[in-house]
């Protein structure tokens, strides 16, 4: 049986061309640490590492040379990049605002910090995960210190409103942190341009690259604002037990994942190869084509579309509702019958859920990459016709 894989939003696969030959190359051919060594195998790893912020920094950090490539700090990933921008950055007393549409990456450490004194209020969003900027700037307080937000729900794929949002933060003097775990390499990201003041990223979906790697960038503005999350040695003025007050290295302690980023610099210098928009285009088509063929099943009462009906403001992620059968049936025996990889549940985002009217059973989610075919989604609207069809009395 042929396998499809529709889960993109949880991890990429393919991983774009030369990634795996990158991560064993510097496994067999290098295989030095950073920073730890006064031989060439160690500079050419800093050489690696340095060239990957580069591209990294040329991906998002715009054109007004603000953001340089030692504003890039590597992480383990987005959820750990949001952990130690949201503790670091908030004291006792400061209000944040987030949206109702964000992922327990943002949530759990906020809820976390209530106990510290720190107070957020969620913007509401409309039922297809549309955010209103006047919402926002309702809700700002003179406690205010920043404003988080994931730029694409990971539910539904609606798009929020980033670059409105960043000027509204801008013009109020409130730090705007974005989470792009599912627009990074897929949508324009322009720290400049979008007012962002600290972008988080993940390497493994998007980005097309291996798990395991993630980071973000910062202005430098936030230097002196933020406590590093986690300390120790970095390889740099290693005299002193105090924590370096430089980029990287204040936010960077311990051996980074360098097989990790070798198989990241080889995905970004790809993407950023593409012609620009190709990928995108070709998720958003193929996403349009799956609406085309859901829309009947949604008109004779299979299930229901959850969020955005159109492609306009989206990304490729499509989440549905079965009105006959339990979504984690479906998701199952759509696995075992057709091969088709989806991923069914509340998606690490209750907050989302509710903001669209499927908490707590959750939703089945579909979402492509640069490898998906029409044919494919083709396939999975033709097994879904099947298994919520209202008539169906038996699994077997």
């Amino acid at each position: 049986m042929q396998k499809i894989y529709l889960d993109q939003a949880s991890t990429s696969f393919p991983k774009a061309p030369g990634t795996a030959e990158a991560v064993y190359r510097y496994m067999t051919d290098c295989g030095c640490n950073v920073g730890r060594g006064g031989y060439a195998g160690a500079y050419s790893a800093e050489e690696l590492v340095y060239d990957t912020r580069a591209l990294i920094c040329r991906m998002f950090g715009g054109s007004g040379g603000t953001i340089q490539p030692k504003n890039v700090l590597f992480t383990k990933n987005v959820t750990e990049s949001l952990n130690i921008l949201i503790k670091g950055l908030l004291r006792p007393g400061d209000h944040v605002l987030v949206s109702s549409m964000e992922h327990n990456a943002v949530m759990r450490p906020l809820v976390q910090m209530e106990k510290q004194g720190i107070r957020f209020t969620r913007v509401p969003c409309a039922e297809d995960g549309t955010m209103d900027p006047a919402e926002a700037e309702a809700r700002i307080e003179a406690q205010t210190k920043a404003f988080i937000m994931l730029h694409a729900s990971n539910v539904c794929g609606t798009v929020l409103p980033a670059a409105e949002i960043g000027a509204l933060c801008r013009a109020h003097g409130i730090c705007f942190i974005l989470d792009t775990a599912q627009t990074a390499g897929v949508l324009p990201l322009d720290m400049e341009a979008m007012h962002i003041d600290a972008l988080a990223f993940t390497g493994h979906k998007g980005l097309l690259g291996p798990q395991g790697t993630g980071g973000f960038l910062i202005r430098d503005e936030l230097i002196g604002e933020m406590e590093p999350l986690i300390a120790g040695g970095t390889g740099s003025i290693s005299h002193t037990e105090d924590i370096p007050d430089f980029l990287p290295d204040r936010f960077e302690a311990g051996t980074l994942n360098l097989p990790g980023i070798a198989g990241l610099h080889a995905s970004v210098e790809w993407l950023l190869a593409q012609p620009e928009g190709s990928i995108f285009a070709h998720e958003k088509r193929l996403t349009e084509h799956f609406l085309s063929g859901l829309k009947p099943l949604e008109d004779g009462g299979m299930l229901r579309i959850v969020g955005k009906h159109d492609t306009e403001q989206r990304t490729s992620v499509v989440s549905v509702v079965p009105l006959h059968s339990d979504p984690a049936e479906v998701a199952f025996r759509l696995d075992e019958k057709y091969g088709i990889a989806t991923r069914v549940g509340l998606h690490c985002a209750p907050s989302a859920h509710r903001t669209l009217r499927t908490f707590p059973t959750g939703t089945i989610r579909f979402s492509f990459g640069y490898a998906n075919t029409e044919s494919e989604a083709d396939a999975a609207v033709t097994a879904l016709k099947a298994l919520c069809c209202p008539e169906r009395k038996t699994w077997n």
